[in-house]
């Protein structure tokens, strides 16, 4: 019976009389390989402390700087069409050029957490999925995917957004690139597209009160807990020439994803995470406009709170309380300076912009849970992104991340160069 099902969501599409000429056209259709990929180089001086303490003892950390060279991400892509409307895609993503660390339980160990700590950083999957293709408006892809919900999941290549590093009104409260194993459909139509997909839910063990759910996509273990799981979908609009607008939302349970479930089970709760987001993008030949406001809130926080800060020491979680509501939005403003100087088929641009934005990890926060004033961040910079040629980009920015007082303020310059590039073999 289940066999007979799969089959059927496979044979519809194609029976669909709109369909027809598109599986025929595919049908002939030579197999294809891509590669490609991006990468980034950052080098960063900060003048603010970056000792954990800072936001504990603020007055002994005042006025001291710190500095970093980094290589945030380098991503290798690799596509290959086979024809007749299949795809296969993959990404394989490696972070701060390390291997990073693996958490696992020792079962003839009663139990215990066991680590094994090699070169700082990670190599992961971003993406791997196998897709079949009826027409423009349905295709189907089952695998590892990229979760569009915000602006930055949703076009995270270094060449898509302005600042040096990916905007943290989105990054510091949602994984950023943010991608789960589940099945997806996605399509578009005219002027609108869409793509929903069913996926594994967070672990609200890895929930914390610095970064909200954000660590909750991350296994520490050699696979992702899918007893509970969730949903996300966007949809996309373009309803004038050089505007899109896009509108997208999460909602899954995460009090039970985890190797020991019961610490929850015993308290009947879910832990239910909804998240909404709008962002739009305006560019013409001179101009680019971006904007993006995130809101998300987790059920049962309280009961979270309490049950992580009981957790083992050696347990992945952080340990921490962690808001039901988080927040994050920003706008930024660009124009392109080289526009009044060169010719309007010219390959290059230099973008000059303004940004301000806010984000608070700890918005809203339950009875019995405290919130962390240093949560709320105003975030404010002026930068310069030049992209000599396409694919390759050089960006300058100075930003200036505001809290309330007593805590000091962290401003940093920072330089970066990226490329992101497909090639067709």
């Amino acid at each position: 019976m289940k066999q007979t099902f799969i089959s059927l969501l496979f044979l519809l599409p194609s029976l669909l009389p709109c369909t027809a000429q598109v599986v025929a056209r595919q049908e002939r259709a030579p197999s294809r390989l891509v590669l490609g990929g991006y990468g980034e180089v950052l080098m960063q001086r900060a003048f603010y402390s970056d000792n954990a303490a800072r936001y504990t003892n603020p007055s002994v950390y005042k006025d001291k700087v710190h500095g970093r060279f980094d290589i945030p991400r380098v991503v290798i892509y690799a596509s290959q069409e086979f024809g007749r409307g299949w795809k296969m895609s993959t990404e394989i993503e490696i972070e701060h050029g390390g291997a990073g660390t693996t958490y696992e339980i020792e079962n003839e160990e009663t139990g215990e957490y066991e680590t094994e700590i090699e070169k700082g950083g990670e190599v992961a999957i971003e993406q791997f999925w196998i897709e079949k293709s009826w027409s423009p408006v349905f295709n189907l892809r089952v695998g590892h995917l990229v979760v569009p919900v915000g602006l930055t999941n949703s076009y995270h290549l270094p060449t898509e957004y302005l600042t040096v590093s990916r905007p943290e009104e989105e990054s510091a409260i949602l994984p950023c690139t943010w991608h789960e194993t589940g099945v997806g459909i996605r399509g578009q139509a005219g002027k609108w597209s869409y793509e929903a997909l069913f996926i594994a839910g967070l672990d609200a063990e890895r929930f914390n009160n610095a970064n909200w759910i954000k660590g909750g996509s991350t296994s520490p273990y050699e696979f992702s807990i899918a007893t509970s799981y969730a949903g996300a979908f966007r949809v996309e609009a373009r309803p004038a020439p050089g505007l899109r607008l896009g509108l997208s939302a999460y909602r899954g349970n995460s009090a039970r994803n985890s190797l020991k479930p019961e610490r929850y089970e015993q308290h009947d709760i879910r832990g239910a995470v909804t998240i909404g987001a709008f962002d739009a993008v305006y560019r013409d030949s001179r101009f680019l406009a971006r904007s993006c406001v995130v809101y998300g809130h987790l059920g049962d926080s309280r009961v979270i709170s309490t049950v992580n800060k009981r957790l083992p020491s050696a347990s992945p979680s952080p340990r921490t309380d962690v808001a039901s509501d988080a927040i994050g939005a920003y706008v930024e403003v660009a124009y392109d300076a080289l526009s009044c100087f060169r010719r309007e088929d010219a390959g290059d641009k230099l973008y000059v912009y303004a940004r301000h934005g806010f984000h608070d990890s700890m918005f809203k926060v339950a009875t019995g849970v405290t919130a962390k004033p240093w949560s709320r961040k105003r975030v404010t910079g002026i930068g310069a992104s030049y992209l000599p040629i396409e694919g390759i980009v050089v960006k300058a920015e100075y930003s200036a991340r505001r809290l309330v007082a007593p805590y000091n303020n962290e401003p940093a310059f920072s330089l970066g160069i990226a490329y992101s590039r497909l090639f067709t073999l």
